[in-house]
């Protein structure tokens, strides 16, 4: 969600995107996914370039080149050196794990975890249905359901979950065929099988720390290979909210 968004952002001509990353990213959708670049160097996703940084004086050579720089930076370290006009948290980690509401002149919370109003300016709702990417102005968003989204009428089977705590170990590439119970990987010596028929939409990256039920990829039914390299209609969506709330603060009548 945080690729897609700032791809939206990028598109509508916010140019000065800076996307932090975790040390060791756990990315499923890698192939669209920024934080590819921190194992990579490099990585693009519908023909907009991330590159890693390694400090926040890269910043302005990077956007001078029309990239998007990733910072590894679980400290938050860019918040107070940067000072941002806009924080997105686009961790989806279903609960607050340390955004402030002072954090930025605007600061937004992707789905579950957030208060808009209270510990940021808005959420955006990243639940399927009627109210995906709406700009939540007050209050949080719906509860996370932990149901897995509906894709071609399959929803918690198209997700296959690690067996046990270890690293995951693969061979198999994201965008290849499989078939029900067809081994992909395998954790701790505990195969790893695919759910349905179908294309790999997502895998976790292989040398990944896991624990038991971790969500390790995904499968998509509808079998469509392209479809594992460009943003989901619910990224777009959410994205297409952030840049709603982003341009009601910035076009606000003084």
């Amino acid at each position: 969600m945080a690729t897609g968004t700032a791809c939206r952002l990028y598109c509508a001509g916010f140019k000065k995107i800076l996307h932090s990353e975790i040390p060791s990213p756990l990315a499923v959708r890698r192939a669209v996914s920024f934080s590819e670049a921190v194992h990579e160097g490099i990585q693009s996703v519908e023909g907009i370039t991330a590159v890693r940084i390694s400090s926040v004086d890269d910043l302005d050579r990077v956007w001078s080149s029309s990239r998007i720089p990733v910072f590894v930076d679980p400290d938050k370290v860019a918040v107070t050196t940067v000072k941002p006009d806009v924080v997105i948290d686009a961790i989806l980690a279903k609960r607050n794990t340390g955004t402030a509401i002072d954090d930025a002149r605007l600061v937004i919370g992707l789905g579950p975890g957030f208060f808009a109003g209270q510990d940021v300016h808005y959420v955006i709702e990243t639940n399927r249905g009627h109210n995906l990417g709406k700009v939540i102005q007050h209050g949080p968003p719906e509860p996370d359901t932990g149901m897995p989204g509906e894709i071609a009428g399959q929803s918690v089977r198209r997700v296959f979950r690690s067996p046990g705590d270890g690293v995951f170990i693969s061979d198999r590439t994201i965008g290849e065929p499989v078939r029900e119970g067809e081994t992909v990987g395998e954790v701790a010596g505990l195969p790893v099988k695919a759910t349905l028929d179908g294309v790999l939409r997502g895998l976790i990256r292989p040398g990944t720390q896991v624990f038991k039920n971790m969500k390790l990829g995904d499968v998509d039914p509808r079998g469509d290979r392209s479809h594992c390299f460009t943003i989901s209609e619910k990224a777009r969506a959410i994205g297409g909210g952030v840049l709603e709330a982003v341009l009601m603060e910035f076009n606000r009548p003084n």
